[in-house]
């Protein structure tokens, strides 16, 4: 079951993964403005994604007033497995796994020009406007100077 953007939002505080659709992911971007945020989107089958995990994970503990959300692309039955490679890269917090009806829609709702390839990180400023996408493998120096040139 795919829960309504209030219930995710309602489970925050809880561990494990949460259930995102394209609604709820629309409204938890917008519940971060006044907040530098990078969304990043990876799963357990991506090599790249498994590199620079833990690094993009680093970044909100290193970078004051940056918000990192990560969503992953694994399919409900490898919840296990994702929540595990978070543990394994140290990230704690909150974090979802993209569940929708349609991933053709989902993706699409995120960015008309992204295709799903991963790994994928979409950098929004203080107004929640999409200032930046990182499709592939990226450079994380690269991500680190984009949200730093958003920072104050």
């Amino acid at each position: 079951m795919i829960l309504p953007a209030v219930a995710l939002m309602l489970l925050a505080a809880t561990s494990g993964l949460i259930p995102l659709d394209q609604s709820g992911y629309t409204k938890l971007v917008e519940s971060q403005r006044g907040r530098v945020v990078l969304v990043n989107f990876w799963a357990t089958w991506c090599g790249p994604c498994r590199a620079e995990l833990p690094v993009i994970g680093a970044l909100e503990g290193k970078l004051r007033g940056l918000r990192v959300i990560m969503v992953s692309a694994d399919e409900m039955e490898d919840t296990a497995k994702a929540e595990k490679m978070l543990r394994e890269a140290k990230i704690g917090g909150q974090a979802w796994i993209r569940q929708d009806a349609s991933d053709e829609k989902f993706i699409t709702n995120v960015n008309a020009k992204w295709s799903g390839a991963l790994p994928a990180a979409f950098l929004y400023d203080r107004s929640g406007k999409l200032v930046r996408t990182f499709i592939g493998e990226t450079k994380p120096s690269e991500i680190e100077a984009a949200v730093k040139r958003l920072l104050p």
